[in-house]
């Protein structure tokens, strides 16, 4: 099989151990990606912060285990992550808890994720002062939504109740992400974009929040199957639906659910399109080229995946749908016949989107 030409990343990843930068490609492939390609300053401060959410994600996604195990597990990691350093009082309990979650993980990838938190937590001091303390504030956002996450939703089914509870939580979990990526890029790339700032804050919000309604989105079967649905009730009752309906609809396809479910998941495709095209807005205003492409490359991903959605319709709740490997290394190799260009890369996403090109 042809692979696709390299985009020749930073031989080395500062901080990361060759161990854990493997560790972070099996947690997150496509990610990993924009990672490789980033700047070398940028690489060291976005990788661990990454791992360290992703460590915190894991626990609290496990719903297998009890909530309360889960909550004392993920506020002792907060307290480590917030500690000045390495020896805080409580790291002792904190590395047998997370030896003993990590045994009870079925995905091998995590399981390790889960053993090398010890060894991942110190790299956070290893970071310049003010990286430290970026790093700090996004997983502060990340592990409050976290949190929200385990007291909403308890055994049973239960739902988000507002658009506003929807938009408070792809904000705290990924719209920060974007604000983070984006003062990391003011403070190491002076010049690095041709817009102001404050609008690529604005738009970096934005597109960190659409990846996040996009994961919903694909994700939803999933999450009603755990007993967990993102799609606010205020909204399914403007077309007589409820969480209930739609967990039924996820494990048992019903006609009447999935067609009455249609006009509401194309205005959340919309909405979320809309915000992958801020993404991609942010992506074309900066000039350094790997960052250009490192910043692109999820908005494309992104744009296939709701056009695959689209041709899916509401029956995705049955499926999983996801941009195929084969389509991201034609991908990765258009792009690499197109230099890593603006004009290349918007069309890209129109295609990928199924928008005419001009």
């Amino acid at each position: 099989m042809i692979k696709p030409p390299p985009f020749q990343p930073a031989p080395t990843r500062p901080g990361l151990s060759a161990a854990q930068r493997q560790l972070l490609r099996h947690v997150s492939r496509s990610f990993d990606l924009s990672i490789r390609l980033l700047p070398q300053a940028l690489q060291a401060p976005v990788a661990i912060g990454y791992l360290l959410a992703r460590a915190t994600d894991t626990v609290a996604d496990t719903t297998a285990l009890p909530l309360d195990e889960r909550q004392v597990l993920l506020d002792l990691m907060s307290e480590a992550i917030a500690a000045p350093s390495t020896s805080a009082p409580k790291s002792h309990a904190l590395s047998r808890l997370t030896q003993a979650f990590a045994g009870q993980q079925t995905d091998p990838h995590e399981r390790a994720l889960m053993q090398a938190l010890p060894q991942c937590l110190p790299l956070l001091h290893t970071l310049h002062p003010a990286d430290q303390a970026s790093v700090r504030q996004v997983l502060g956002h990340i592990t409050q939504g976290q949190q929200l996450d385990m007291t909403r939703f308890g055994p049973g089914l239960h739902a988000l109740q507002t658009e506003a509870e929807l938009a408070d939580y792809t904000w705290l979990v990924a719209g920060c992400v974007g604000e983070f990526w984006t003062e990391l890029c003011g403070r190491h790339l002076p010049g690095y974009s041709r817009l102001p700032q404050e609008e690529m804050m604005r738009m970096g919000r934005q597109y960190g929040m659409g990846l996040q309604r996009l994961n919903i989105i694909r994700d939803a079967g999933a999450d009603l199957a755990g007993g967990r649905c993102y799609w606010p009730v205020e909204i399914l009752a403007q077309a007589g639906l409820t969480p209930d309906m739609l967990a039924q609809a996820a494990q048992t396809p019903h006609t009447d659910t999935l067609h009455a479910l249609a006009p509401l998941y194309k205005q959340w495709l919309d909405h979320t399109q809309a915000q992958l095209a801020d993404g991609m807005r942010y992506a074309l205003a900066l000039k350094p080229l790997r960052l250009r492409l490192a910043s692109a490359l999820p908005a494309l991903i992104g744009a296939r995946t709701v056009a695959l959605l689209r041709q899916a319709g509401p029956a995705a709740l049955n499926q999983r749908v996801k941009m195929p490997r084969h389509e991201v290394r034609a991908l990765l190799w258009r792009i690499a016949l197109g230099l890593g260009s603006a004009a290349a890369l918007e069309r890209e996403f129109r295609k990928l989107s199924g928008e005419p090109l001009p």
